[in-house]
């Protein structure tokens, strides 16, 4: 592990000395090239400075947050509400602070010069809070009545017991349509019947007494009642 981490350290050390080396051999052998490009840089660094003010009372506002869009830097203004960034020509910068609506304000890309002037004015931002309802505390009878009149909704072992409970299973079997499984069933029970009454006349169960037992049973259970 030592070994691999002098290796390492060894190979970073090379790259840094050659990309040095290389830097110079450009910076000498174009010299004007690079004064031209450190020239052009030098004309696009632009120093922003300003006040930050209420746009209705002109007053200063500190603590604004200055930020420059997409890179992180930024400052943040003074007690007087004054303000001074390096920024590039092009850049945008975002004021934002609490209690205000933010703003953003662009730097010109063909501004003459390297210094920009900003007093920049804040809208106050209204934000409008839910009602609240300040209510007298309850007496001990008030309490004692919504207490024992309080409805407390039934857990899930309550639930899955109503559920599961056969008047509950009557009715979603009445209302729920059969499976494929169960009219399979009904099907080959009906077929089986016919078959095995292929022939003959088939019985009728207004004289069979074990029918009018069920028909009994069905009637006292409710099983014929109108359900809404």
């Amino acid at each position: 592990m030592h070994t691999t981490n002098l290796t390492n350290s060894l190979i970073l050390q090379m790259y840094m000395i050659k990309y040095i080396f290389r830097t110079l051999f450009i910076f000498f052998l174009f010299p004007s090239t690079a004064n031209a490009q450190f020239e052009r840089f030098q004309d696009s660094v632009v120093q922003l400075y300003g006040v930050v003010m209420t746009a209705d009372s002109l007053m200063a506002i500190p603590g604004v947050s200055i930020m420059v869009k997409g890179q992180n830097r930024g400052t943040i203004s003074s007690e007087s509400g004054v303000f001074s960034i390096v920024v590039l020509k092009g850049d945008e910068v975002e004021f934002t602070s609490i209690g205000y609506k933010p703003k953003t304000v662009g730097i010109p890309k063909d501004l003459k010069g390297n210094q920009y002037s900003l007093i920049q004015l804040l809208i106050n931002d209204t934000v409008y809070l839910p009602a609240t309802i300040i209510k007298p505390r309850i007496t001990r009878q008030q309490f004692d009545r919504d207490f024992a009149n309080t409805q407390i909704p039934d857990d899930e072992i309550t639930i899955a017991r109503n559920n599961n409970n056969e008047a509950t299973r009557r009715m979603l079997m009445s209302g729920l349509p059969v499976d494929g499984r169960e009219a399979t069933a009904q099907f080959m029970q009906q077929n089986a019947r016919k078959m095995y009454y292929s022939g003959q006349m088939a019985p009728q169960n207004i004289f069979n007494p074990f029918a009018w037992n069920e028909f009994i049973k069905a009637w006292k259970r409710g099983d014929f009642r109108k359900r809404n």
